[in-house]
Parts: C-alpha cells; structure tokens; sequence
C-alpha cells in the first residue's frame, strides 16, 4: 500500500463539495492498494459545442485523481501542489460516465509522477494523461 492517509470514499467525495470537483460530478469509487479511481459525466457541463467530451474536462479529472492521490501519500501538513499536467485525447466520448484510474510513476518525498488512464463505459482509454506534482 502507497497511502500514507487514512481515509474513505466518502471522505474524499465530500472535499469535493463547493468546488469543481463537486461541480462535474466527479466521484471517486475505488481506493486500491497502489490506485485511486473516480468517474465523471460526460453531459453538459463536461462536453464542448460539438457534444463530445472536452478535452479539458479529462484534464480536470486526471489532475483531480493525482492531486488527491498524491495528498494520500503525503502525511501531516504536507500538501501537493500540479506542476505539469499533460493529456493525450485518443478517443471521442458522447455520454455515459468516464473513469479515471490513477497510479504513481514515483511518489516521491519532494515530487510526484502520476498515470491517469481514462475509459469510457466500455472499457477503452480515451485519454491517456500525466501529472507531476511537489510535496509543499
């Protein structure tokens, strides 16, 4: 297990509440040993004009699920903060939930590398994306 924080799904859904992670409905479903996992709509409020799932609203999720996933590996007053975030749009996504899964690349004491996979509801990646984080 990576995590250094004990805490629970319901937990992490509630820091979402008056924010935009509360705003996109972004809930997080899974806590595993080494992966953090949450979905997100893709509806009105996460496509762009054209009805497809915004490019941005996958970045929002992926930089969600390694921020609070590097918080996790944190203990303390520690807090992470982005430094880089980039994404990989592979495919389109018109509706359904999305789900992001976030593993570490390196969880480190000063910095964070984080993987997030995005899939749609029939389980192909749709966006492929990396964080890097700084433990502050």
């Amino acid at each position: 297990m990576i995590w250094k924080r004990a805490v629970t799904l319901e937990a992490l859904n509630a820091m979402g509440e008056g924010n935009m992670v509360g705003l996109l409905d972004i809930r997080f479903d899974a806590i595993g040993d080494d992966s953090l996992e949450a979905t997100m709509p893709v509806d009105a409020r996460t496509c762009q004009p054209f009805g497809l799932l915004h490019g941005g609203a996958s970045v929002v999720l992926a930089e969600t699920l390694g921020s609070v996933a590097g918080y996790l590996c944190t203990e303390g007053a520690q807090k992470v903060v982005g430094v880089e975030v980039n994404a990989n749009h592979l495919r389109a996504v018109t509706g359904g939930r999305v789900r992001g899964v976030c593993r570490a690349l390196h969880a480190g004491g000063r910095h964070q590398v984080w993987q997030i996979d995005i899939y749609n509801e029939q389980g192909k990646m749709c966006c492929s994306s990396r964080l890097t984080t700084a433990v502050v």
